[in-house]
């Protein structure tokens, strides 16, 4: 890869972080559903809140709570501070982290401690590699596949789906030919899980029925809801080309916020177990989490574990990483309480209704 491109490259990354953290990229015409359910309250809960363990198990390992840290970033000096921050935080509370796309790490070597730092900070927790369907199309040799895996001795590895974000990036690759074939064979030779991911538009139940025949373990189903990674390519782009239209107007505002909204993600890929062969694979609520109430509706619905990149981002930033984990973690024990529940797996769909049904 020559300098130019690994410049770019870097650029990119480092534009990436900035704009998540000081532009406005959320959805805003489109929510992740979270707001429209709640719990029932249980006036009789019968447990001692002391008791109420927030322990797990994801992909076969014991965790300590129901969330992931989820893929962000590496490929750029700050990158690191970044990383070693989640992968302290991960640690602190054992709970999972994701890597960023680390597509940098197979065109160079530059950048490479941005994304191995986190097995120095966090050696015992579950982290996943991650590389993009744009890449995972173009078939991973053995020798990209053990770069990626051995660069953060990765439990698993995270393959994202972001056409959305390609589609909008000035430089995207918009070639999505042969992605399922290439996954399966990626699945079928892996030694370890394969994790698919959106990056905020959702994985629809005919999808992740696709990905599933294809050999992937565990689907992040990362809805809309939460940022728009189609705005934040739209500021690059503005940017450098000096507000030359690509879309109409008509079209921008949906294409800037299209996507399937979180909670709908988890109904429908968790209907998958009631209506087909599939029953042993996981699911991760990703897409506008932004509390550990969320994180517990996601669990009723039947996600696994939930997981969040831009607020988790935003607090590292603020240096509050661990004081927002914390909170969170407190909200998703108050609602176990609140519910009669002693753990996060005993949660269940029937806890859950919607805010605005009629009374009679």
């Amino acid at each position: 890869m020559s300098d130019s491109l690994s410049n770019i490259t870097i650029e990119r990354k480092h534009n990436h972080v900035e704009i998540c953290l000081h532009e406005a990229v959320g959805f805003d015409r489109k929510s992740s559903g979270f707001d429209e359910i709640e719990f029932i309250h249980n006036a009789l809960p019968e447990i001692r809140f002391s008791d109420i363990d927030l322990s797990t198990t994801f992909l076969g390992r014991k965790i300590g709570a129901p969330l992931m840290i989820s893929s962000m970033t590496g490929g750029f000096e700050k990158a690191s501070l970044l990383n070693r921050r989640f992968a302290e935080a991960a640690e602190h509370f054992g709970i999972p982290l994701g890597i960023g796309s680390m597509r940098q790490a197979l065109e160079n070597n530059s950048q490479k401690e941005s994304f191995s730092i986190v097995r120095k900070y966090a050696p015992s927790i579950p982290v996943f590699a991650n590389i993009g369907a744009p890449e995972v199309a173009l078939g991973l040799s053995a020798s990209d596949i053990g770069i990626l895996l051995e660069l953060v001795e990765a439990d698993a590895l995270i393959v994202h789906l972001n056409a959305a974000q390609e589609l909008f990036q000035p430089e995207g690759n918009t070639d999505f030919r042969h992605v399922l074939d290439q996954l399966s064979h990626l699945c079928a030779t892996v030694p370890v899980p394969v994790i698919v991911k959106e990056v905020g538009c959702g994985i629809s139940g005919a999808c992740a029925q696709r990905v599933l025949d294809a050999g992937v373990r565990v689907i992040d189903v990362a809805g809309a809801g939460g940022i728009s990674w189609q705005k934040v390519e739209e500021i690059r782009y503005l940017r450098q080309r000096e507000r030359e239209n690509r879309f109409s107007p008509e079209a921008l505002d949906d294409l800037l916020n299209w996507g399937i909204p979180t909670t709908r993600c988890i109904a429908e890929v968790t209907d998958i177990k009631k209506h087909t062969v599939h029953t042993n694979f996981e699911i991760i609520a990703s897409g506008g989490i932004r509390s550990g109430l969320d994180i517990a509706k996601s669990l009723a619905l039947g996600a696994r574990i939930g997981a969040s990149a831009g607020q988790l981002l935003k607090a590292a930033h603020e240096e509050r990483l661990e004081e927002t984990i914390e909170t969170w973690l407190n909200d998703l024990r108050a609602v176990l309480f609140l519910t009669g529940t002693t753990s996060p797996d005993k949660l269940q769909k029937q806890h859950l209704i919607l805010k605005h049904r009629p009374i009679l």
